[in-house]
This record gives structure tokens, C-alpha cells and sequence, in this order.
């Protein structure tokens, strides 16, 4: 396939997966309790919950023991 055609298809797979996502979103909104509008998804964005608050002390470095860093390996090893 030429890089055209690969365009060509991944639009028309992005364009019939918003189709889909439209039609699910409609589905939800009319199965939705008590008339509410929206989805279910939008309306739990659009009544944020209580605020949680961050501390500003450092973490316990307990926490990070025997943990490597996610992707780049062990500490005492090299990335491939």
C-alpha cells in the first residue's frame, strides 16, 4: 500500500470510530435516569467532587524502595 492509501484508510477508520463513539453517547444519554441530559461521563465531570487536599512534605523514601523506574529499568542496570 502507498502512504496515501494508508492515510485514506486510517481516516475512514477514524471517521466510522467517531460514528460509533456518537451513537454510543446517544444510547447512554437516553438510557440516562430522571430525563438528566448527557452521559453518565459528562455528568459526573460537570459535578466535581470535594476538594483533596496535597501535602507539601516530601514522600518517605521508604515508599520508592526495590521499585525501578517504569521503562527505563533497574537503577543498577542499562537501558537496552
Amino acid at each position: 500500500m502507498s502512504l496515501q492509501d494508508d492515510l485514506t484508510a486510517v481516516r475512514r477508520n477514524l471517521n466510522e470510530l467517531v460514528r460509533s463513539v456518537e451513537r454510543l453517547e446517544q444510547d447512554l444519554g437516553r438510557a440516562a435516569p430522571g430525563g438528566t441530559t448527557g452521559t453518565p461521563v459528562q455528568q459526573r465531570a460537570a459535578t466535581p467532587g470535594p476538594m483533596v487536599p496535597i501535602p507539601d512534605t516530601p514522600y518517605d523514601s521508604a515508599l520508592w524502595t526495590d521499585s525501578d523506574d517504569e521503562g527505563l529499568g533497574a537503577r543498577d542496570r542499562h537501558a537496552p
